[in-house]
């Protein structure tokens, strides 16, 4: 059996309280715990450079993907097991899940939501089966959520692509699932 990878997108910055770090450390350390890769999108910085460097310390496989123009600005870690370098944002997003077997998201900006969505409408689509599972740290996702509930109740979305999400308060209760969810 392969080593499974979890594909996790979360923020470039650190955001507003100290649980949003916890949560990625936390979720950082538990993928390494369980011998699970984590593949990210190569930063040093935020809540990335957090799951990272967590994943590292506890003996974890790291494979980060970082576009061209992203190297500065993120601060490319390049100690990483694997540290891909890409042309655009769109290559970055699809060889990140295409290596992995599994999505988390912590929370994250503009460009974590970006990830996301792409992600579930993939899953929508058919294009692949990967759990998606959102850490909804702090309540951080509340709004999301809504939405999504708005969308289906508005008839943009069939109800079933809130179930293609599994929600969860703590990255303990993400490794508990994906264990379920990735067999």
């Amino acid at each position: 059996m392969s080593q499974k990878s979890v594909c996790v997108y979360c923020g470039s910055r650190d955001g507003a309280i100290k649980a949003y770090a916890s949560a990625a450390q936390s979720l950082g350390t538990l993928l390494a715990r369980e011998g699970w890769r984590l593949v990210y999108g190569a930063g040093d910085v935020g809540l990335m450079g957090e799951v990272a460097r967590a994943a590292q310390t506890a003996g974890g496989e790291t494979f980060g993907v970082i576009p061209v123009h992203l190297v500065q600005r993120e601060v490319g870690k390049t100690d990483l097991t694997h540290f891909v370098i890409t042309e655009t944002m769109h290559e970055r997003k699809k060889v990140m899940i295409m290596n992995a077997d599994a999505v988390v998201v912590l929370p994250g900006g503009p460009g974590s939501l970006d990830e996301l969505f792409e992600a579930l409408t993939w899953r929508q689509l058919g294009l692949h089966d990967k759990p998606i599972v959102v850490v909804n740290v702090d309540g951080y996702w509340d709004a999301l959520k809504m939405l999504l509930e708005q969308m289906t109740s508005q008839g943009f979305a069939d109800t079933s692509l809130i179930e293609l999400i599994t929600w969860v308060e703590t990255s303990d209760a993400a490794i508990s699932k994906l264990r379920a969810l990735m067999g």
